[in-house]
C-alpha cells in the first residue's frame, strides 16, 4: 500500500493559501494576482508562480487561470463548491 505523498509548502505558499481559503469561505471567487500581491506581501510574479504550483498541489483549493487583462485573474473556489 502506497502512502499519500507529502506536500510541503513555503511560507509564502502557506500565506496565499490562507488568504485565499479565507476568501472562499467568505464567498470570494476571484482574485487578481497583483490585488493578492499587495494584501499579502508579495510581489504579483511571486504570486503568479505560487499560484500556479498550487493549481497542481493544493487539494484544499480548486485554483483556475479565469482571464488575463492588466494582471492574471484566478478562479479560486473549495472543493466541495466546484
Amino acid at each position: 500500500m502506497r502512502l499519500p505523498k507529502t506536500v510541503r509548502y513555503s511560507e509564502e505558499q502557506r500565506r496565499l493559501i490562507e488568504y485565499l481559503r479565507a476568501g472562499a469561505l467568505k464567498g470570494k471567487t476571484y482574485y487578481k494576482s497583483k490585488h493578492i500581491a499587495s494584501e499579502i506581501g508579495m510581489t504579483p510574479r511571486s504570486v503568479g508562480s505560487n499560484i500556479l504550483y498550487l493549481a497542481k498541489t493544493c487539494k484544499e483549493l480548486v485554483i483556475q487561470r479565469w482571464s488575463y487583462s492588466n494582471s492574471t485573474t484566478w478562479k479560486v473556489t473549495l472543493p466541495d463548491a466546484a
